[in-house]
């Protein structure tokens, strides 16, 4: 797939129930002049090779690497750390056995024994489980009927995986075990492919995915959980395992009306982004007594300009403080997410910095932003001391 296609509007079969947004709660639109919360500049740059990168991202789920960050391109997966005074180690790289493969999507989830995991998933439509620890790959997932956009890791589980797809689906993995132990798919799925899937933060049993068809569907895990806890204690084959399938969400969002590429939670809002320069920021409001109705009540929107191809995904701290995304030129728009109205932090630019970025990474502090690039450059910027 040409992730540099711009999205056409989808005019696909319409899902029945559809939240509508409220009217006379207009969203607070922020500033894009920036009130220079912090500074920020370029302190590395790296040029991993001609293949596009399409993800990078650091690990937040042990401590221990907090700024050890991965990236994807081509049939590789390349391990760094982020060291003092903007030096970025090479710590590993796994090169896929299949030189065809382009990985999209890039996760950290480790073992129940605390082995750190990475989980990478693109064209080929197989899920990699890479253990860091020796370098050499733990599992491979086969299932997907089609490539893997996105690949998110429940925090509070972090054996646990999610995988969003072109073949139209969401499935959840035990990385432990191999196991598929739901597929979120069917009547009430998506009819497009999935771009990007995300675990709520604190309520275990939610996630959002958005896609292709121009929503965002909340789904529940909460009825099927019983399967989830036997993944972990499984001693069969995996392809023996009970999977089921979850086919209807119990919320349906059409708060875009093109390709919805990127979705993530902020406590029970969610953050979502488009093909029309903005990330917007939502409720979602539950009808109880009918599954899958309901408003959006649209709250804020944070602008973006040049951000008007599909694929490009924001990235935010550990904290949720801060959210950057790249731009179709190379630019970095970092905005608060915590204030209301939204406050440009920086917006950050380069004379050499004109590839567009698809996605950033923020460290856990905020206090570094890395971008990767479809000319295969990574660019690291720091904050600068104001002290």
């Amino acid at each position: 797939m040409d992730k540099q296609a711009s999205g056409d509007t989808v005019t696909g079969a319409n899902v029945r129930r559809m939240a509508r947004t409220a009217i006379g709660c207009e969203p607070l639109v922020g500033s894009q002049t920036p009130s220079k919360k912090r500074d920020y500049r370029v302190t590395n740059k790296l040029q991993e090779g001609k293949r596009p990168l399409y993800a990078v991202v650091f690990n937040f789920i042990d401590s221990r690497y907090f700024n050890v960050f991965a990236t994807v391109g081509g049939n590789r997966v390349t391990v760094y750390q982020c060291l003092e005074g903007g030096v970025i180690a090479a710590l590993q790289s796994y090169v896929d056995e299949d030189k065809d493969e382009s990985f999209y999507t890039v996760s950290w989830a480790c073992n129940v024994d605390g082995t750190p995991f990475l989980v990478a998933g693109g064209i080929n439509g197989i899920i990699r489980v890479i253990d860091v620890s020796n370098e050499k790959l733990h599992k491979s997932f086969v299932g997907h009927g089609d490539s893997i956009n996105e690949i998110r890791t429940q925090p509070l589980k972090p054996s646990l995986v999610v995988s969003a797809s072109k073949d139209e689906s969401v499935r959840l993995w035990n990385v432990h075990t191999g196991i598929c132990i739901l597929i979120f798919a069917g009547a009430g799925g998506h009819r497009n492919e999935v771009l990007s899937v995300d675990f709520h933060p604190s309520d275990i049993y939610r996630i959002a995915s958005c896609g292709m068809d121009n929503t965002v569907k909340i789904w529940s895990m909460k009825e099927f959980w019983t399967y989830v806890e036997k993944s972990f204690t499984w001693t069969d084959l995996p392809s023996k395992f009970p999977t089921k399938y979850v086919q209807f969400p119990v919320f349906i969002a059409s708060v875009h009306s093109n390709y919805v590429d990127c979705n993530r939670w902020l406590g029970d809002f969610i953050l979502s982004k488009s093909v029309d320069n903005e990330i917007v920021l939502w409720e979602p409001k539950m009808k109880e007594q009918s599954p899958g109705e309901g408003t959006a009540d649209i709250l804020q929107k944070y602008p973006v300009p040049e951000c008007d191809i599909w694929f490009i995904k924001f990235s935010c701290d550990f904290h949720y403080n801060a959210a950057a995304i790249g731009n179709r030129e190379g630019k970095i728009y970092v905005w608060e997410l915590q204030s209301s109205p939204p406050t440009l932090i920086a917006r950050l630019s380069h004379a050499h910095s004109r590839s567009p970025i698809r996605q950033t990474a923020m460290s856990f502090d905020g206090s570094t932003i890395l971008s990767c690039c479809e000319d295969g450059a990574i660019w690291r910027w720091d904050a600068v001391s104001t002290s």
